[in-house]
């Protein structure tokens, strides 16, 4: 075998060989990138109970007379009783700086018969007090006692108050640390079944956290106790846990 027959002899072993190795590296390359693209999505629920931290409540009063003459002793008596409200409002708990005063308005009203003459008339004066506290529940027992002021003369409006939770961020991290553990679960379930492992997250969305009344299905003002809830989808990588061996 002369000189160029042996460099091409070699030369075809060496090809043969490099096309061997390649190819073991190109099957395994493509075998990782299916194992790798091989995910599951899960969804995991995260749920709390809390109670408001925060009360809004509003206490509406008014007065009112037949003349406009008598808008003078109106304005004396609605003061009288704006200070009527205040006071009670001190002596069960509350601080001056959580009692907010509102101004005092004045709404006139006339009748007049189907010939526009006047036949009677209204001047009203309507003044408003606004407690916004922490006290969530000494709202919720103050406002039996303030209805107590009816009976001494005062027209008063004792409004719904609304509770608010206004910490989410507080437990923000640990619920969805909880969301995120309850989808690893569900993805854990569906690896068993099919025979694989669930890795590492390949993406997430948080869905929004929603705070709702305890028991209700609508509504996050009207009670103390709250519920709050978000969920979570995680896509998860999948690693197929069978062996593929390839000859030497």
């Amino acid at each position: 075998m002369d000189n160029n027959q042996k460099g091409l002899f070699f030369l075809g072993i060496f090809l043969a060989i490099g096309l061997s190795i390649a190819g073991y590296f190109i099957s395994q390359t493509i075998y990782n990138s299916k194992v790798a693209l091989n995910t599951a999505e899960a969804k995991g629920l995260a749920e709390r109970r809390v109670r408001a931290d925060t009360a809004n409540w509003d206490l509406v009063f008014s007065v009112s007379g037949k003349t406009k003459a008598e808008l003078p002793d109106l304005y004396a008596e609605a003061e009288k009783r704006q200070k009527i409200i205040i006071e009670m409002l001190k002596e069960k708990g509350f601080e001056e700086n959580e009692i907010e005063i509102g101004v005092i308005d004045y709404y006139p009203e006339e009748y007049r018969d189907e010939n526009q003459n006047l036949v009677d008339q209204k001047h009203n004066l309507v003044g408003s007090i606004t407690v916004n506290t922490h006290k969530v529940d000494l709202v919720s027992k103050v406002r039996a006692d303030v209805n107590t002021l009816i009976a001494r003369g005062i027209d008063i409006e004792n409004r719904a108050p609304v509770y608010l939770f206004t910490k989410l961020n507080d437990i923000k991290p640990d619920m969805l640390r909880e969301a995120t553990k309850n989808a690893r679960l569900a993805a854990n379930e569906f690896a068993q079944n099919a025979g694989v492992t669930v890795g590492g997250i390949r993406s997430a969305r948080q869905g929004s956290f929603y705070i709702k009344d305890a028991g209700n299905s609508y509504g996050d003002t009207e009670k103390i106790e709250k519920d709050v809830r978000v969920v979570t989808t995680i896509t998860f990588y999948l690693t197929d846990n069978r062996c593929f061996c390839f000859s030497k």
